[in-house]
C-alpha cells in the first residue's frame, strides 16, 4: 500500500510539474501579407513614424542564405512606409532582414513629414549614409543591399560615388530609375543655371535636381556614374509618366529590364512599378542572382495592380 502511494504522488507531482513547465515558445513562422497595389496600400500606410510591414527589427540577424540587409528607399513625396507596403513583407517573407528611412525631410513636424525625399539629394545621401552604418551595426553585416524607387534611384547615385558607399553595398536595385533625370523638371533648365550652387528653391529642394542639366545632375554623372564593386539592375516601364523619357532610366554597365519585355501584360506606370508582382520577381532574382527563380507574368493594371490577385 505504501508503495502504491509513493508512486501515485510521484506520477502526481510529474504531472504537475508538467503543467507548471511552459512548453518552449514556437516563433511565429506565418508568411505576413504582400499586397501588390500601390496607390491603395500607399494611402493606409502612410502614418508619421510608421515602419512598412516587415521593416525595421534592429533585432533582426541575417542568414547565410542572405548574409546583406536589404535597404529600400521611397520616391519624392514617399516615407519609409507608404512606398513599401509590398516590399517590405515580401523581402522579410523570403528571409531577408529589412530596411527603411524616411529621407529628405524639410520640415521635421508632423503631419509634414509624411513626405520625405524634399531636401537636396546631397544632404539625403549623407542621411543615408548614417543609416547604412547604423544596420551595419547592429546587424554584423559588412555589406548592404539597396532598393530604390524613383528618388530613391538617383539620390543613392551621389552617396555611391562620393560618400563612400560602394564599399558598403553590393546590389544596387532601381524601380522606375532616374538615372538622367526627366524632362518633367523642365522649369530646372531655366533656373538650375541662374542660382548658384547650393542655393535651391525651400519646399522642394530636390526638385530642381532633377533636371537633365541642373549641376547636381551634371556633377553625378561627371566621369560616369557607375561605380566598381557595386552590381546595378534598374527596372523601368515604357508606360512611366514622370520618367520621361523612360530611358533616363538606364544606364551602361547596369542591368536595364523594361517591365513589359519580361511580360507584355504589365501596364505599370511610375507609382505601380513599386508593387507590381511582375517587377518583384526580377528584384528578388536581382537579389540573389545564383539562385533564380522563374518568372510568372500576371496582369497588372496601372496605379491599382491586381484587382483580383492571381497569376495569368
Amino acid at each position: 500500500m505504501l508503495r502504491r502511494a509513493l508512486t501515485t504522488v510521484a506520477v502526481l507531482l510529474a504531472l504537475l510539474g508538467g503543467l507548471l513547465v511552459a512548453p518552449p515558445a514556437q516563433a511565429d513562422t506565418k508568411p505576413l501579407p504582400v499586397p501588390y497595389s500601390f496607390l491603395p496600400n500607399a494611402a493606409f500606410g502612410g502614418m508619421p513614424g510608421a515602419n512598412a510591414p516587415g521593416t525595421n527589427d534592429f533585432t533582426c540577424t541575417p542568414t547565410a542564405a542572405h548574409p546583406r540587409p536589404v535597404i529600400l528607399l521611397h520616391g519624392i513625396l514617399g516615407n519609409r512606409s507608404t512606398n513599401w507596403q509590398t516590399y517590405g513583407p515580401l523581402l522579410k517573407n523570403n528571409g531577408y532582414c529589412v530596411f527603411s528611412l524616411t529621407y529628405g525631410v524639410e520640415y521635421d513636424v508632423t503631419p509634414v513629414n509624411l513626405f520625405g525625399g524634399l531636401d537636396d539629394m546631397r544632404t539625403s545621401a549623407r542621411q543615408l549614409k548614417r543609416f547604412v552604418t547604423r544596420v551595419l551595426e547592429a546587424t554584423g553585416a559588412t555589406k548592404v543591399d539597396l532598393v530604390g524607387h524613383s528618388e530613391g534611384t538617383l539620390m543613392p547615385q551621389w552617396y555611391l560615388k562620393y560618400l563612400g558607399g560602394a564599399k558598403r553595398v553590393e546590389n544596387f536595385v532601381g524601380l522606375a530609375s532616374a538615372f538622367k533625370g526627366t524632362g518633367v523638371a523642365s522649369l530646372g533648365d531655366l533656373v538650375a543655371g541662374v542660382l548658384p550652387d547650393g542655393i535651391l528653391p525651400t519646399g522642394c529642394r530636390s526638385c530642381l535636381q532633377f533636371s537633365p542639366t541642373s549641376r547636381f545632375m551634371k556633377k553625378l554623372h561627371e566621369g560616369g556614374m557607375v561605380q566598381p564593386g557595386v552590381h546595378y539592375t534598374s527596372i523601368v516601364t515604357k508606360y512611366d509618366e514622370l520618367v520621361l523619357p523612360y530611358t533616363n532610366g538606364t544606364l551602361p554597365g547596369v542591368n536595364n529590364v523594361v517591365l513589359q519585355d519580361v511580360c507584355k501584360q504589365d501596364y505599370s506606370e511610375h507609382f505601380q512599378i513599386a508593387s507590381s508582382r511582375n517587377a518583384a520577381q526580377v528584384v528578388l532574382n536581382a537579389l540573389d542572382p545564383e539562385h533564380p527563380r522563374p518568372i510568372r507574368c500576371a496582369l497588372v493594371l496601372p496605379f491599382v495592380g491586381e484587382l483580383i490577385p492571381g497569376l495569368l
